[in-house]
């Protein structure tokens, strides 16, 4: 026997019925009820082992997982999810955007998955309402629109972040960095050093950030601020997670970054990470880098070292009425190095530029380039960019805090 789309809708529903008066429902008794009513619906009929296999798991995913989603989700090579409506899956593996055959039956059963989504992490995402970010279980980043904003149908991209933790050593591996930068940006976390991670979108901000904060010492009390949780730092035991939270449907609730960064000064912090600074919250990022959280980390979408700082203060700017004058002398004191990431045209992740800010004088930022990605030839050699990392040979302008906490700065020469 062959089942139809609307035949596998009717045997999840047959199934979901059965179950719903119950309150605590495991894993076992949802595959042999699909089993039970999968043999009714049969009523004799032949079907394979596999087949039937299939069916159960199908049923299993609709009622306790994702739905059509799942097997993709659960494919490892599977970096990024892109919905486009029920009738077009799109996914990223190994840098390059695949189309998937899978689709939804319908809007109502995307529709379904997305409220499942939301609902795991305690968000709203409805007609008044039509975007969210999100989180899966895994902690990987959902955001979701829906119509009549998105005008295809509701749209939903979900990036992926492996079960292992990237760690420095993978990143030097897979040539994102050089072994003597890894090393100097070691030191720089270890002495406290204000770092902000820049790039585009897709560069792999998040993932640097998260095997950075990794260098932090074990024994310091650490707090981290993101809309969405995805971090996963494991070696610090005294760490408090925090997430903003959106307003309910009543438009009350609400706690945005700039409430929890200001909440977390009052918690006795050693370092702070933002996981993005986005808006007004910026300002209250430079102000607790200034008031005596050193080693606190962050992250900014820009195109550039440069164009990083011009976004904080566009970002500043947006909650704060203060002379641009003044907003620039906070970020020239606040942040010692931006380390900005790129994506090339090969698709690889690279650092391109670690810089240090000397400060702001004279109506300019000056800023100390100390590595630089060289692209050594313009046409790609096996499809990959050929180029090199390497050091400028300047030295470091600020050296007090490696001196301070008796770290010694480890900068190669050229």
């Amino acid at each position: 026997m062959e089942f139809t789309e609307a035949d596998k809708q009717r045997l999840v529903e047959s199934v979901a019925r059965r179950l719903e008066s119950q309150t605590e429902i495991k894993d076992e008794e949802i595959q042999s009820c699909a089993t039970e009513v999968l043999e009714q619906m049969l009523n004799s009929e032949f079907m394979t082992v596999k087949e039937k296999r299939e069916l159960v798991s199908y049923v299993f995913n609709n009622i306790r997982k994702l739905g059509v989603l799942q097997p993709i989700l659960d494919d490892p090579s599977v970096t990024e999810v892109m919905i486009n409506g029920p009738d077009c899956i799109f996914v990223e593996q190994s840098g390059r955007l695949y189309r998937r055959p899978e689709r939804f039956d319908s809007n109502k059963q995307l529709e379904d998955i997305i409220q499942k989504i939301v609902a795991n992490v305690n968000r709203t995402v409805d007609s008044l309402h039509p975007i969210c970010d999100a989180r899966l279980l895994d902690g990987s980043r959902v955001n979701i629109v829906l119509p009549p904003i998105a005008l295809n149908g509701a749209t939903v991209t979900i990036r992926r972040f492996p079960e292992k933790v990237i760690s420095f050593e993978d990143l030097i591996a897979w040539g994102a960095i050089t072994t003597e930068a890894a090393e100097f940006l070691k030191s720089c976390v270890q002495a406290k050093c204000n770092i902000f991670v820049s790039g585009g979108t897709g560069s792999g901000k998040t993932t640097f950030l998260n095997a950075l904060s990794n260098f932090i010492p074990e024994d310091e009390r650490i707090i981290t601020i993101e809309d969405s949780a995805e971090l996963q730092i494991q070696r610090v035991q005294n760490l408090v997670r925090l997430e903003t939270r959106q307003a309910n449907t009543e438009g009350k609730g609400e706690v945005t970054m700039r409430e929890l960064i200001k909440s977390s000064l009052r918690m006795r912090p050693e370092r702070i990470v933002v996981g993005e600074v986005r808006g007004a919250e910026a300002l209250d990022m430079l102000q607790a880098m200034n008031t005596g959280h050193d080693g606190s980390l962050s992250t900014g979408h820009a195109n550039s070292p440069v164009d990083m700082l011009s976004r904080l203060e566009t970002m500043v700017l947006t909650g704060a009425n203060f002379p641009i004058e003044a907003i620039r002398q906070q970020i020239g004191s606040a942040i010692d190095l931006i380390v900005h990431l790129g994506r090339l045209s090969d698709k690889s992740r690279k650092v391109l530029d670690i810089v240090e800010m000397v400060g702001y004088q004279d109506g300019k930022y000056e800023i100390n380039p100390l590595f630089h990605f060289e692209r050594e030839q313009e046409e790609l050699v096996n499809g990959n960019v050929v180029g090199s990392f390497k050091p400028t040979g300047n030295s470091m302008v600020h050296t007090e805090k490696f001196v301070m906490n008796g770290i010694k700065l480890k900068l190669p020469t050229k």
